[in-house]
């Protein structure tokens, strides 16, 4: 009697435990952060059902944010404008741990392994690298350049294969490769690369780094299969060209759509995407779209590419069918549309439009609206699935 009476509430305790936690245990995977940028804040998002589950305050200047996450999708790493590097439980929706680690950064990456998250600064310059763990500083690289040791303004920071990060120094006409495989940075410096590269990205394989040039036409990647060959021009004629237009908006190379074949580029201050042979890096054609295109997004399985504008035409988005290559659909959310993710299969796609307060979800095979959530002036949205890319 004496065992039975003791063993009863230890049974219903653990029977209790365990449907507690039912109720509150769910996996990642479909979840993502929307960045509210004039609030500081974000929501988690859930794309199952399209609806977002929280909202996490307290993070800052986001008006260039944007998000990295850890490789089991539970931590998010929001990198802020204002020097703010803030590691956020998106399960709990809670901030893990914050830290002001410059004065002016844009954007991050995290490493191969998942272990380093690393941050690129306008102010004063340079790349940091922390533990993803505990956010401590394990290494600061100055982006420091020419006989005065000038500090340069750092965009285009991806990781890459090996436990490399990849960057790129406005100022100084650089470009640095950062290996870590030892623990301590080794770093390899590509001198006069051309005017002023002002973001860069990595192709989805993570073999090719390739930086865009605003202070001359023309772009230049680094094969990094091959990095001992340095650094090779391409494209020479891509930029604003010989017929200037005011250019509103810089776009955004990490948001370059790679197919199969073809790169589809956003053109620097021309209504026009261009088409890129991907073995040779020559343009193929170029297709007139709707403004000067800022983010060019190509749906997970290739057919379709997604773009929007720069301001003042940014309340449009338009669909290019990558094997006729052309417009064949052109959509309006609503007025500053800022950024566009496709769910992990592509099935749906989200997109923010700041001004008007919300974020459309749109099936992407019939492009109808399945639904609308509203937000706090949203810009950039991220979905966990970017844990397993490279480069994102």
């Amino acid at each position: 009697m004496m065992f039975f009476i003791k063993t009863i509430p230890v049974i219903f305790f653990f029977s209790l435990l365990g449907a507690c936690s039912s109720m509150h245990l769910r996996g990642t995977g479909d979840l993502g952060v929307v960045i509210e940028r004039a609030s500081g804040s974000i929501q988690i998002v859930e794309t199952t059902n399209k609806t977002a589950l929280s909202r996490v305050v307290g993070l800052g200047d986001l008006s260039h944010a944007s998000v990295v996450y850890s490789r089991d999708e539970r931590y998010a790493y929001v990198f802020g404008r204002d020097g703010g590097l803030t590691k956020i439980n998106i399960l709990s929706s809670k901030i893990t741990k914050r830290i002001i680690q410059s004065g002016n950064s844009i954007g991050g990456a995290i490493s191969q392994d998942g272990k380093q998250v690393a941050v690129s600064n306008y102010k004063p310059g340079g790349v940091k690298i922390f533990d993803s763990n505990t956010l401590e500083l394990i290494a600061d690289i100055p982006a420091t350049y020419g006989s005065e040791n000038k500090q340069s303004k750092v965009v285009g920071l991806v990781d890459a294969p090996g436990q490399r990060f990849v960057f790129s120094l406005y100022d100084a006409d650089e470009i640095w490769l950062a290996d870590l495989a030892s623990g301590k940075p080794v770093i390899t410096k590509y001198k006069n690369i051309g005017r002023q590269p002002y973001d860069g990205l990595i192709t989805p394989d993570g073999r090719y780094y390739i930086a865009g040039l605003f202070g001359e036409d023309g772009l230049v990647v680094l094969d990094l299969w091959y990095p001992e060959k340095g650094v090779k021009r391409i494209l020479d004629n891509y930029g604003r060209g010989s017929k200037k237009m005011p250019v509103y908006k810089m776009p955004h190379l990490e948001g370059w759509a790679m197919t199969e074949n073809y790169a589809f580029l956003p053109a620097v201050g021309r209504n026009t995407v261009l088409v890129v042979n991907r073995r040779n890096w020559k343009q193929v054609t170029s297709i007139a779209v709707h403004g000067q295109p800022v983010f060019v997004m190509a749906r997970p399985d290739g057919r379709q590419v997604w773009v929007n504008f720069a301001y003042p035409r940014n309340d449009t988005v338009q669909v290019i069918d990558t094997d006729k290559l052309k417009v064949i659909k052109t959509l309006k959310p609503g007025k500053a549309i800022l950024h566009m993710e496709f769910t992990p299969r592509g099935e749906q796609v989200w997109v923010s439009a700041r001004d008007a307060g919300k974020v459309t979800i749109y099936d992407t095979e019939n492009f109808n609206s399945v639904a609308t959530l509203p937000m706090n002036k949203p810009s950039g949205i991220f979905f966990t699935h970017r844990a397993h890319r490279i480069g994102l």
